[in-house]
């Protein structure tokens, strides 16, 4: 019998310290009245939670609303901490969705070098191989000799082709040598891995758009996807990353890494509930099958520390 555990163990594990940071800040704030004093107490115990400041007013205006007795004890308040976080991620939680014709979807994968971006890739192919689609990768950062080694060894592991050049090589004339032998193959999915340096937005910015002319090239719907990858450990940071990728490459999707190496997981919700953008995949390990789609419910009734629990 398999003792791997199942995706909702390793939500639960992933999410644990964002879960724990969480009702550490709101402790005790359920035994006080809820009146003005209390109510902003808990409003700044949600913004420190990182749940973003537009959620954390939302939530102390359902409960300044009187709809709960006032005496509302700390499992109530974050039974209403659930049910709103999941109003703002279930508009979100939307899994890339594989249904260009003529094939391949090429997916362009950005983000800033450390956040785990080559191993998303890995990962990425790895869950749409498991729903029998024919993957490739592209090494689109030449800029590192390290980051085209590592994307061969975990597309190795992952058990799909790649395309690849020499540190310092066009990249866009890899992603174009990429296409036409996905085509020719028959392949369903070509992800290309792209520079993640920042230092010079101006330089990334041209050879992003360079790597887009090669495509409409050959396909004028390509890019389908452009998907940003975040570190969660990063905080407020990574919603910064959010606003320099949108205008730079016209981000369409999120990809959220690293929440469990953070207590800080509440920056799912507060770039869901800020952006707006379609959040494809959450990673909450190292091993391949620790990214993949994720249930808003689920999600948000871990985040609050009430899995299980049902409003009485």
């Amino acid at each position: 019998m398999s003792t791997t555990p199942g995706w909702h163990e390793r939500l639960l594990g992933g999410f644990k310290r964002t879960s724990d940071r969480l009702i550490g800040n709101l402790v005790g704030l359920g035994t006080a009245p809820l009146d003005d004093a209390t109510l902003d107490d808990i409003e700044e115990a949600l913004i420190a939670s990182d749940l973003g400041p537009q959620t954390a007013r939302r939530i102390r205006d359902r409960l300044a609303a009187g709809m709960f007795e006032r005496d509302m004890e700390d499992l109530g308040i974050r039974l209403t901490v659930a049910e709103e976080v999941e109003k703002v991620l279930e508009k979100v939680a939307k899994p890339l969705e594989i249904e260009a014709f003529p094939r391949p979807q090429v997916i362009l994968v950005i983000g800033v070098n450390g956040s785990g971006k080559t191993t998303t890739i890995a990962k990425l192919a790895h869950w749409l191989k498991e729903q029998d689609y024919a993957v490739m990768l592209a090494a689109g950062d030449t800029f590192r000799a390290a980051a085209i080694g590592q994307l061969a060894t975990w597309a190795e592991r992952a058990g799909v082709p790649i395309i690849r050049g020499k540190e310092g090589g066009d990249a866009a004339g890899i992603v174009y040598e990429a296409v036409k032998q996905a085509t020719a193959i028959g392949t369903d999915v070509l992800i290309v891995d792209t520079a993640g340096r920042l230092q010079n937005k101006r330089e990334l910015m041209d050879e992003l758009s360079k790597i887009r002319r090669v495509l409409g090239r050959l396909n004028p719907a390509a890019p389908h996807d452009v998907v940003l990858v975040l570190d969660a450990t990063t905080g407020q940071n990574a919603l910064s990353q959010i606003e320099v990728f949108k205008e730079m490459a016209g981000v369409t999707g999120l990809v959220m890494t690293k929440l469990d190496g953070s207590a800080r997981g509440g920056i799912l919700v507060a770039a869901a509930e800020k952006y707006g953008l379609p959040i494809h995949a959450i990673g909450v390990g190292e091993g391949m099958g620790d990214l993949r789609p994720f249930d808003a419910n689920e999600v948000s009734r871990i985040i609050a520390g009430v899995d299980g629990v049902r409003r009485g």
